[in-house]
């Protein structure tokens, strides 16, 4: 059900942004090349603070206590992003439409019952449940599919729909994948950082990845729930339950490099499942000191 959020996310746009007032608080102004110039300098003066601290670690008897760091020692802050500029504009776009519908709507959603807002969430990722399984199918992660289809399984029938999480009690933990990852299993880089519109942070395979999580879910269509006017309805509540249970807050650090940081943390995290997700495919080296013959 994941992929009708594109649907319920215009749902809400159309009906939230007609009957509130469109505001902002908080946003800081769009200055990229201030906002460079001025890390250039805290950057410097890090540098100079840096050294004279190593300088004055020095011990008596002239050896240093550490040695000091050096730019090499941090991580890459570069992220390929050709689309700065739109992906900016995006990104400020999508701040405004939380504050202005999405958050109100959520936080309005939060003080229905616990139970309520349970059984609507296990029953949206019982949905997702089907697409997991096909992916996990085209990744040739077969036993990881079979896991998923007997949470389908059990949590559809014992669980009443998916209301309730009964698979959990049998040790089957939820373990969702998409087509994006699949598009990793079989070597497909992320690509370029793009913002989605409403959605946030994703790269380009992400993007293709959602569209071929709806392609999927469409095709199969459960319960006739993907296809007509139903659609909209399903898609907006799962996006609402899933703003509800996320804790993200655009610009809630009051930082100017906001953008900079979420594009940095989310596609290096992108990177680091990657490499999770091929590390079993590499061969073992060998042990070169093991004895001759063995």
């Amino acid at each position: 059900m994941r992929a009708a959020l594109f649907m319920g996310m215009a749902a809400l746009a159309s009906g939230g942004c007609a009957s509130q007032s469109f505001s902002m608080r908080g946003l800081p102004p769009e200055t990229p090349a201030a906002d460079n110039a001025a890390a250039i300098q805290a950057a410097a003066v890090l540098a100079a603070a840096q050294t004279d601290a190593s300088q004055r670690a020095v011990n008596q008897d002239g050896s240093s206590a550490a040695p000091p760091l050096t730019a090499a020692d941090a991580p890459s802050m570069y992220t390929y992003d050709p689309w700065e500029r739109v992906n900016r504009f995006t990104y400020r776009f999508n701040a405004r439409f939380d504050e202005a519908v999405f958050l109100p709507v959520a936080n309005g959603y939060r003080r229905v019952p616990a139970r309520i807002r349970s059984g609507v969430h296990n029953f949206f990722e019982n949905l997702s449940e089907v697409d997991s399984v096909v992916n996990y199918a085209a990744q040739l992660r077969l036993g990881r599919g079979a896991h998923s289809l007997g949470r389908f399984l059990i949590n559809s029938t014992l669980g009443i729909g998916g209301l309730f999480d009964v698979a959990k009690r049998f040790n089957l933990e939820s373990e969702l994948t998409g087509f994006g990852t699949t598009l990793s299993k079989w070597g497909m880089h992320p690509g370029p950082y793009f913002v989605i519109p409403l959605l946030g942070p994703a790269t380009l395979r992400d993007s293709v990845g959602l569209l071929g999580d709806f392609g999927i879910v469409y095709g199969i269509d459960v319960a006739d729930l993907y296809r007509g006017n139903k659609t909209w309805a399903l898609g907006g509540v799962d996006a609402v339950d899933q703003r509800s249970n996320t804790s993200f807050r655009y610009y809630s650090t009051g930082s100017p490099f906001e953008y900079e940081t979420v594009r940095f943390l989310y596609v290096h995290k992108e990177l680091i499942e990657d490499e999770a997700l091929h590390v079993k495919d590499r061969p073992k080296k060998r042990d070169v000191a093991a004895p001759a013959g063995k």
